[in-house]
């Protein structure tokens, strides 16, 4: 398998996370080696990211995200750039939250499914990244 690396930009709104499903379908079409177990797990988390980033970035004036994702040998990865103000994020490995709590999963559960997730403010943009390598087997 070479690198195969596609790109989508989205507005939100209109747009939401129906546009990040529509567009991996075509990254598995073009991708077929990739294992379910691999496509399962990034897709979850690669939406959970995006979910958030629409949920608590798209203020007033919406958010701008443009997303590339990376298939190789090695596994998959993917970049979401976004337009919304610098939040303070701050990354370590977090917990799950206790099942009554409302909100506060989101990081966890992107954390859990996939092997880095990264974050830095550059240049007015948030640059979100996702790796994960593929399942052995």
């Amino acid at each position: 398998m070479t690198e195969e690396r596609r790109n989508l930009v989205f507005n939100a709104p209109p747009d939401d996370v129906d546009a990040v499903h529509e567009f991996l379908e075509t990254v598995w079409e073009a991708n077929p080696g990739v294992g379910e177990l691999d496509r399962m797990a990034f897709e979850t988390a690669l939406i959970e990211l995006a979910s958030n980033v629409i949920q608590h970035a798209a203020g007033d004036g919406g958010v701008t995200c443009v997303l590339t994702v990376s298939a190789d040998e090695q596994g998959l990865s993917a970049t979401l750039a976004d337009t919304a103000d610098a939040g303070g994020i701050v990354l370590m490995n977090r917990e799950m939250p206790g099942e009554l709590a409302e909100s506060g999963r989101g990081i966890a559960l992107i954390q859990a499914l996939v092997d880095e997730l990264r974050y830095e403010r550059l240049e007015e943009r948030n640059i979100w990244t996702i790796t994960r390598a593929h399942a052995a087997g």
